[in-house]
């Protein structure tokens, strides 16, 4: 399974842009445990963010202590806005994450959407529940004797646009009209 979290960076960047309404910079964390990852993540994110009229300043954090430290980072850049990149490590830690967002008044975009009921501002990724369902398609398969290798890669078929208005208003953003009819979700 893959959930394209590298390939939508420039989606996220292009909806962080509309929530800031004009060139800033934005920080973007990544676990530095998931090099490969991290490497096409920076790429990805720094390509959108010039595409955007904005600047990245990546930080980096693996646990607890260099999660404090790169928020202490984000906020010496003065970044505009957070985007979250795809980590395990970050969605154990998402509470964390939000809670520190909230603290310097950032606005954050998330890579899944459960930060946002939580009280993260904005998440676009995957839908959480179909990926978990196809997982579930494919563990019956292959309790049935389907072969894993012969398995095709599934592709999430849905996007999902997640917006806390309440974490909106408490930031002071103006969210478009047309940024709420694109929205799967709002959360007041």
């Amino acid at each position: 399974m893959t959930s394209f979290q590298t390939i939508i960076l420039e989606k996220q960047i292009g909806l962080l842009s509309e929530l800031l309404r004009g060139p800033s910079k934005i920080a973007l964390l990544i676990d530095s445990q998931m090099t490969e990852l991290s490497d096409s993540q920076i790429a990805g994110a720094q390509k959108a963010a010039a595409t955007n009229g904005h600047q990245t300043v990546v930080v980096h954090a693996n646990n607890d202590s260099t999660l404090d430290a790169a928020f202490a980072d984000i906020v010496r850049s003065r970044a505009a806005a957070l985007l979250i990149g795809a980590s395990p490590f970050f969605l154990t830690r998402s509470n964390r994450i939000v809670e520190q967002a909230a603290r310097y008044a950032l606005p954050a975009m998330y890579w899944r959407r459960e930060p946002v009921d939580r009280g993260g501002l904005v998440s676009y990724g995957s839908n959480t529940f179909e990926m978990y369902h196809q997982a579930g398609v494919y563990v019956g398969r292959i309790l049935k004797g389907e072969k894993p290798e012969t398995l095709p890669v599934v592709q999430p078929a849905k996007f999902e646009l997640v917006l806390n208005l309440k974490t909106a208003n408490t930031l002071g953003l103006e969210i478009s009209h047309t940024f709420l009819a694109r929205a799967d979700e709002v959360i007041e």
